[in-house]
């Protein structure tokens, strides 16, 4: 069974959720410290959160493993996304809180990391590339919209408390100005909420990575806090993270809107 799973449609529109898996190989198990923390910093419920996204016909390509294995958001090279900032490698050594993932000694050489690239990274990117060549054929333009969340605090990534909505287009080179000025304006049409574009969270490799405009394709990340459609616990433990789905999240509509405003 493949790892990478795809909904295919035919709306010029692509949701990439590259961090919402779980799965953690057998043999990686008697490495680590524990799996719940190697699955503490997953996106949680985005695949529940954007289930609408089906009824826009988007095509919607997630991975089943988890960020711990291999992230699929890194630049696979090794090379840093926010140079001078703290983050977390291609296939991370420790949790967005700086705690271990894995014993002493038995964190993976570089030839299981170019074996986790090649069995659960190249796979996902060779999808991704697929159907955006596929809708290409089919649109003048398209939007790929990657899928993120993150606990609002976490002190080691970034100061106070993370905006509800965190824009990312790469400094503006990896999507139109028009459209992502469509969105800002809708996450901040809600006083509730707040939001931020190229602040913090810029846009990971996958948006750095296809983001053309000019050649058609419209890069967004969306890093969603995720207050604004979970309970966040101030200190997580196995107890109590990861809380449970709201689907009746107010944060939905605006969701919605954001992904129909990229329907003709």
């Amino acid at each position: 069974m493949s790892i990478v799973s795809i909904r295919q449609g035919s709306a010029p529109l692509i949701l990439s959720i590259p961090h919402a898996g779980t799965e953690i190989p057998e043999s990686m198990l008697p490495s680590l410290v524990s799996p719940w923390l190697a699955r503490k910093d997953a996106d949680w419920w985005l695949p529940e959160l954007y289930a609408f996204a089906e009824s826009l016909d988007a095509t919607v390509i997630r991975t089943r493993i988890s960020r711990t294995v291999i992230d699929v958001n890194r630049d696979p090279s090794g090379a840093s996304l926010y140079p001078g900032q703290a983050t977390t490698a291609l296939c991370p050594t420790e949790t967005f809180d700086g705690e271990p993932l894995y014993l002493p000694e038995m964190a993976p050489a570089e030839a299981e990391i170019l074996l986790r690239r090649v069995k659960y990274f190249d796979p996902y990117h060779e999808t991704v590339a697929a159907e955006i060549a596929r809708l290409r054929r089919l649109h003048h333009a398209i939007v790929l919209y990657d899928c993120h969340s993150i606990r609002s605090e976490i002190q080691r990534l970034f100061q106070g408390v993370l905006p509800n909505f965190n824009i990312g287009t790469n400094d503006d080179k990896s999507c139109d100005a028009a459209i992502t000025d469509r969105v800002a304006a809708i996450c901040g049409a809600d006083p509730r909420f707040s939001h931020v574009v190229n602040g913090r969270f810029k846009g990971g490799y996958i948006t750095r990575h296809y983001g053309d405009p000019e050649e058609g394709v419209n890069a967004l990340q969306m890093e969603l806090a995720c207050r604004g459609y979970m309970e966040e616990p101030g200190s997580p433990a196995p107890e109590n993270w990861p809380s449970s789905f709201n689907p009746n999240a107010p944060i939905l509509q605006i969701l919605k809107t954001i992904l129909e405003s990229f329907i003709p």
